[in-house]
């Protein structure tokens, strides 16, 4: 998508409040991806996408900045923990892994947007197979007459499908009978996969066979559509295809990357922990990983690191890896007014989303100024005297304070329910005031 770094910070600016310098970071880092797709291919192979590093405490909005942004762009994204992967040799997860599950990611990215391409094929092949379901077809060497009235018969009844008429009338269908669930397991080594995949094939292929359901014309609108997405899609473009955006396009958030540094000053070394740092290493930098859809090369995907580095610092980590992650990016702790406007500022914020939920029961609640000013600051002392974990405090504060509201709801149906800072106050005064009652409710 062709935005400028200044279009992409207007949009972030609708969902994470504060962080201009991360968002400015990143901005340019997806622009500079559009710009390399528009120079001479020669020079394109040598431009190397330029990874990030964010530093920050937790819920100061490392996470969401990347996936809203991949979101916008359509770009295939993934999110994957680096505590989770273990030396090669060790028992978990290979750091590989992360690469099929962005293919996967491609895969199903693509397929959508292939499919939203076709969606009135797919939609017509559904309704011509209803209608013959509906209205058989004549057989050879039926005369004019005949012909004339089935066209006329086969039109009323499209004209019926297509409005709804038809959607409680039963009818008999045929499906695939499913002789396997796919599995779909991005951990297991490369070999074991393509010896799955072969099994899964072998069983498929045993059993081709269809079975017969009666179902409403509704339900069978949606049975017949995978099948004839199945048979209209190009399968093998759609692959290619998943496979460049990966290269191009793919993004890996690399979260916790703190939780695999290895500090000189503790006493005991991890070895898996330096061990994940040196597979990651050619990844990062860019290798070719093996996928059961075709060879990917990792060179130009945008790898954005991020961890808290309470414990240990970016520099505990491998030179090598820090040399990988030459643009660095510092995400500041948020105060209250930053909490006052993650609740009043941004797109579907926390308390448009309660207000949604009561509106199912027929409520309507409203929140003072006051009383969102009142958990802003509830919420910044909190994360004072326990753990700080920034926005995400938000979240505890007003399910305590709405609790008793969002219990009774059924009862208030057609009232309006104002939430007041002395309501507020009244709620979680006593709580926070005890560091020791915050930490286990709050």
């Amino acid at each position: 998508m062709d935005l400028t770094p200044k279009q992409i910070v207007e949009y972030l600016d609708d969902y994470i409040i504060g962080q201009n310098d991360a968002k400015k970071t990143i901005a340019l880092a997806l622009r500079n991806r559009y710009r390399r797709m528009r120079v001479e291919p020669v020079l394109q192979e040598e431009i190397m996408p330029k990874n990030i590093l964010m530093i920050g405490s937790t819920g100061v909005g490392k996470t969401e900045i990347a996936r809203r942004l991949a979101k916008m762009m359509g770009l295939p994204f993934v999110k994957v923990e680096a505590s989770k992967y273990t030396e090669v040799g060790f028992v978990g997860r290979d750091v590989e892994s992360m690469i099929r599950d962005l293919v996967y990611e491609s895969i199903n990215l693509v397929t959508k947007e292939f499919e939203e391409k076709i969606v009135d094929k797919i939609d017509e092949e559904v309704n011509r197979q209803i209608i013959e379901k509906l209205v058989p077809p004549l057989p050879e060497g039926a005369t004019e007459t005949a012909k004339e009235s089935f066209i006329k018969t086969y039109n009323k009844m499209e004209e019926k499908l297509l409005s709804g008429q038809l959607d409680d009338k039963k009818i008999e269908i045929e499906v695939p009978k499913k002789t396997h669930v796919e599995i779909i397991d991005s951990s297991l080594p490369l070999d074991m996969t393509s010896m799955q995949e072969s099994l899964s094939k072998m069983l498929g292929g045993l059993n081709k066979e269809k079975i017969k359901k009666e179902v409403t014309i509704k339900d069978a609108k949606i049975l017949l559509k995978a099948s004839a997405s199945e048979k209209l899609l190009d399968h093998e473009a759609i692959k290619i295809e998943a496979i460049k955006r990966s290269e191009n396009g793919g993004i890996i958030f690399l979260d916790e990357i703190d939780k695999i540094a290895t500090s000189s000053k503790t006493q005991n070394q991890d070895p898996s922990k330096e061990g994940v740092q040196r597979d990651l290493l050619p990844i990062v930098e860019g290798s070719s990983v093996q996928t059961k859809f075709g060879q990917v090369k990792t060179d130009h995907i945008l790898f954005i690191a991020a961890g808290a580095f309470h414990v240990s610092k970016p520099s505990d980590l491998l030179p090598e890896l820090q040399g990988r992650f030459p643009l660095r990016v510092e995400l500041s702790s948020l105060d209250e007014e930053a909490l006052y406007k993650i609740l009043t500022n941004t797109k579907n914020s926390l308390l448009r989303q309660y207000k949604a939920l009561l509106e199912v029961e027929g409520v309507n609640l409203e929140f003072d100024d006051e009383a969102i000013k009142a958990f802003a600051k509830y919420s910044v002392t909190a994360n004072e005297k326990t753990e700080d974990i920034g926005a995400r405090r938000l979240h505890t504060v007003i399910e305590k304070v709405i609790e008793d509201i969002s219990f009774d709801a059924d009862e208030k149906s057609g009232e309006t329910i104002v939430v007041t800072k002395e309501l507020v106050e009244q709620k979680l005064d006593e709580i926070v005031e005890n560091e020791d009652t915050a930490r286990y409710i709050l």
